[in-house]
């Protein structure tokens, strides 16, 4: 397999560490420019500056936050200028940029304006617009930069799953070689405790492979000679032989890394609302600055070009979205905080904002649904037998074993008070049981006979059977199954009301699936899903329209996690699924999931209204600048007024974002 690749550059900008130094030197710089700029609001400080000074200052700490900060928004701008693609960038830069320049050029040469355009302390300067908008995008480009690197180190643990050497049989000989160098139809030796490196065929011993990764189910699964074993699969117990049949970029490890990579490059960025508006923001704003222009160099009063240029540049000064560069950060952040306190980590703040729009939830069953581990649900000792004895005598044979499906045996003896007997002469046959010495008396735990079915009251979920025998008689079997965790009732009953469709994606077997899913309410199932599999329902889902929201917490989940337009994992499963995924409930309750989709759809009720108000106040000073109402109230980019929307877009964005903090989930 091929190490993941290395996205240096993102979306067209350079990576963490290429921005990271300049968004610590702007917000360094712009928290003095931003306090000058509020001179007259702080008392004394209005005071203890000159104007004049102020405004030199602005410029001087404001200047290396624009033109190297920004550089490489400057660049993004250049380039959606040569490739006529208006997108956020551009209206971050031309505003920011027109701001910039004209209170330089109102800072140097501002005795040359005409005296109507200066207001109490002279000529408006937007430094802090330009400083502030500039270190915000810095931070928002940060924190996707971060979220697209967290999906490089989900690939880069799914290839650490296969070991980097296998034992190679050869000649009768054994040998420690690196994976890569092995060919199909080669023979390697694993033992207890190993992971199988390649795909392949069983060709001597027997075994128990614990096969999660790739189908969520927490048994190991007997593997005899002639059986299939996939690379990245643990051996449990016993040691066996096995011959190659795929290696390298052929095994189902490498196909499963094929597919989370696939899911990330063919899944474009979110078009973010602001690009979507900045596609007729820009051009009309553009349009409405040369119209400016020439109405005023044709129709205004002498000095006609210093009115024109003066009032050109004002449309695009008030124009300057930092209203519009606070409006979506300032309400992922909060909401971001609100969701940690309820338990909700959101990882990836795209994911938070697909979430809120999801109509489809498809969810894995082991270990989100259903505890994910076999517990003892049915006892059904043959005549003259009591259940005590039956379970105390498992419990005796299990007890040296490390088998899940010992462990819960074990458990349940444990909690019901049953003394355990001691054993000895231990024995255990892979695929086949375990056996021991008990009281003196030879005792088998073993899978039951193909031909014993559960009973109607052990319903279909049963996931093994075991039968203990005693001196080579039976004496009953015991019903293991995994069941569903407290709370996922309520859980699918909160989402169903939020209106979300629930389909079941699941490796488990089909009765399982269908018992869980009819157990819990749920719409549809679908069950020995492959993670291919898995992929395939949500890109299926997506076809059709759906916008979908995925949830598992298995290695065997990754892809799909990958491909939804929002992943949810329980930060109770494996570390792979927690990378692909956007989001991640760091409580085991999936009525956290609900938590989380109220969470996401008030956030992005907010972002929008944010960016309503943004709009607003920027709609509503361009036709000042522009000098509408000039013939009639002699007004050309009144300071006050100007400042005043400024002031007011900035403030009621963030006090509206605020009110997540206060939100009910």
């Amino acid at each position: 397999m091929s190490p993941a690749p290395d996205k240096a550059v993102y979306m067209g900008l350079p990576g963490v560490d290429y921005l990271m130094p300049r968004f610590k030197v702007a917000l360094v710089l712009s928290t003095p420019v931003l306090l000058l700029s509020m001179g007259e609001m702080i008392p004394g400080l209005g005071r203890l500056l000159d104007p004049k000074v102020s405004g030199w200052l602005q410029l001087l700490l404001s200047a290396p936050v624009f033109l190297w900060c920004g550089m490489p928004f400057i660049r993004r701008w250049l380039a959606s200028i040569r490739d006529r693609d208006a997108n956020m960038f551009t209206l971050i830069v031309t505003g920011t940029g027109a701001a910039f320049f004209y209170s330089a050029i109102a800072l140097i040469w501002g005795d040359a304006f005409p005296a109507l355009l200066h207001g109490e302390h002279g000529l408006p300067l937007y430094f802090e617009a330009v400083a502030v908008t500039t270190t915000i995008v810095l931070l928002g480009q940060i924190l996707e930069q971060r979220t697209h690197a967290r999906t490089d180190s989900a690939i880069r643990a799914l290839m650490e799953l296969a070991p980097p050497l296998a034992h190679r049989l050869r000649g009768g000989a054994e040998e420690d070689v690196p994976v890569g160098d092995l060919a199909t139809g080669d023979l390697m030796r694993v033992r207890p405790g190993e992971k199988i490196p390649v795909d392949g065929e069983l060709a001597e011993g027997s075994s128990e492979v614990d096969e999660a990764m790739l189908t969520g189910e927490p048994i190991p699964v007997a593997k005899a000679v002639g059986d299939q074993v996939n690379a990245g699969t643990l051996n449990t117990t016993g040691s066996f032989v096995f011959r190659a049949t795929r290696v390298g970029k052929d095994t189902v490890l490498a196909q499963i890394v094929r597919l989370v990579e696939e899911a990330r490059e063919s899944e474009a960025p979110i078009q973010r609302i602001a690009d979507r508006v900045a596609e007729w923001f820009v051009p009309a704003v553009a349009a409405i600055a040369l119209s400016t222009f020439a109405a005023w160099l044709w129709l205004g009063p002498d000095p006609k070009w210093v009115h024109a240029l003066v009032s050109a540049v004002s449309v695009l000064v008030i124009s300057c979205p930092c209203a519009l560069g606070l409006a979506t950060p300032v309400a992922l952040v909060t909401g971001i905080g609100r969701g940690a306190q309820a338990g909700i980590l959101v990882r990836n703040a795209e994911a938070l904002e697909r979430l809120a729009g999801a109509g489809t939830l498809l969810i894995d069953k082991t270990g989100t649904l259903t505890e994910g581990r076999p517990r003892v649900t049915g006892l059904h000792p043959a005549p003259g037998i009591d259940e005590h004895d039956l379970l105390g005598m498992a419990a005796a044979v299990e007890h040296p074993s490390e088998h899940p499906i010992a462990r819960a045996i074990v458990a349940t003896a444990i909690t019901q008070g049953i003394a355990i007997p001691t054993c000895t002469e231990f024995r255990n046959t892979p695929g086949f049981g375990v056996s021991a010495a008990v009281c003196g008396k030879r005792v088998e735990v073993r899978r039951a006979a193909s031909g014993i079915q559960p009973r109607p009251k052990d319903g279909d979920r049963a996931s093994s059977l075991v039968e203990v025998f005693v001196d080579g008689g039976s004496i009953g079997t015991l019903v293991l199954a995994d069941t569903i965790k407290d709370g996922a009732r309520d859980a699918i009953a909160e989402l169903h009301n939020l209106g979300l469709r629930i389909v079941v994606v699941s490796g488990d077997r089909e009765g399982a699936v269908k018992a869980a899913a009819q157990e819990l309410g749920i719409d549809e199932h679908h069950s020995e899903c492959s993670p291919a599999r898995k992929q395939e329902i949500v890109r299926g889902c997506r076809k059709r329209g759906e916008q979908v929201v995925f949830a598992g917490d298995g290695i065997n989940d990754a892809p799909a996690l990958a491909a939804a337009d929002a992943g949810i994992a329980l930060g109770t499963g494996a570390g792979i699924a927690i990378d692909s995924a956007g989001l991640v409930l760091m409580k085991d309750d999936l009525r956290v999931l609900a938590r989380a989709i109220r969470l996401s759809r008030a956030t992005m009720r907010i972002v929008r209204q944010n960016l309503f108000w943004a709009f607003f106040y920027n709609g509503m000073g361009i036709p000042v600048a522009a000098g509408v109402f000039y013939p009639f109230l002699g007004w050309q980019l009144n300071p006050m007024l100007a400042g005043l929307a400024m002031s007011m877009s900035s403030l009621s964005v963030v006090a509206n974002a605020l009110r997540l903090k206060r939100t009910r989930l």
